[in-house]
């Protein structure tokens, strides 16, 4: 099977399985989903999700956020780990946003990029999610399914990316990173799965 080929039998089944993607992370406008993007790097959604509702009762906004000491914002997102380091980005990011912003997260990738603590993994979900524009954020698990399917050979996500987006339509690009996330976490897994085990990649094994 020709790798559009495989791409093109994988955007029509998960558009299958997952006709509507949830997002995972519980958020309730563009910064409160930022804030766990943000909180989510080397830590799983679950545990970004127990920790933010005391995060958000505190400071759900930049303003709000700016009055709350760092070392406040440690102890609460301590459970997500680098609490530190996360600490200061989503303190130094708030202040940016009220001070260049007008305490808005910005529908743009440089001046999302441009914050503490965001990349572009970051931004892209960030401009999917809250935004709607299409984006395809690709992290080591969305990285680590692209390759196992034969859709990239790419040594690092940004390589992967740019694969990705050359073989979907653009207009899939949101919905796609989504159901991707799902099916990997569910049935395609690091561990769980050789490359033939989970029903997709049986189906693209035996074509």
């Amino acid at each position: 099977m020709l790798k559009q080929q495989r791409a093109d039998h994988l955007l029509r089944r998960l558009g299958e399985i997952y006709p509507d993607p949830p997002i995972p992370l519980d958020h309730r406008d563009p910064y409160t989903l930022l804030i766990a993007v943000l909180l989510s790097a080397r830590c799983t959604d679950a545990r970004v999700n127990r920790v933010t509702p005391a995060l958000f009762a505190r400071a759900a906004n930049p303003h709000a956020m700016m009055r709350v000491p760092v070392e406040d914002i440690r102890d609460l997102i301590r459970p997500c780990g680098l609490s530190s380091r996360k600490a200061a980005a989503i303190a130094g990011l708030s202040q940016i946003l009220v001070a260049k912003h007008a305490g808005e997260v910005p529908a743009d990738f440089a001046a999302l990029e441009a914050l503490p603590g965001v990349g572009h993994k970051t931004a892209s979900v960030v401009m999917a999610q809250a935004f709607g524009v299409p984006a395809f954020a690709v992290d080591t698990h969305i990285h680590r399914l692209a390759t196992r399917w034969q859709l990239t050979t790419g040594k690092n996500v940004q390589q992967t990316e740019r694969d990705l987006k050359n073989l979907f339509p653009r207009e899939s690009w949101n919905r796609l990173h989504l159901q991707m996330i799902h099916y990997g976490r569910q049935h395609c897994t690091a561990s769980g799965c050789n490359g033939r085990t989970c029903q997709l990649c049986h189906e693209l094994a035996s074509r």
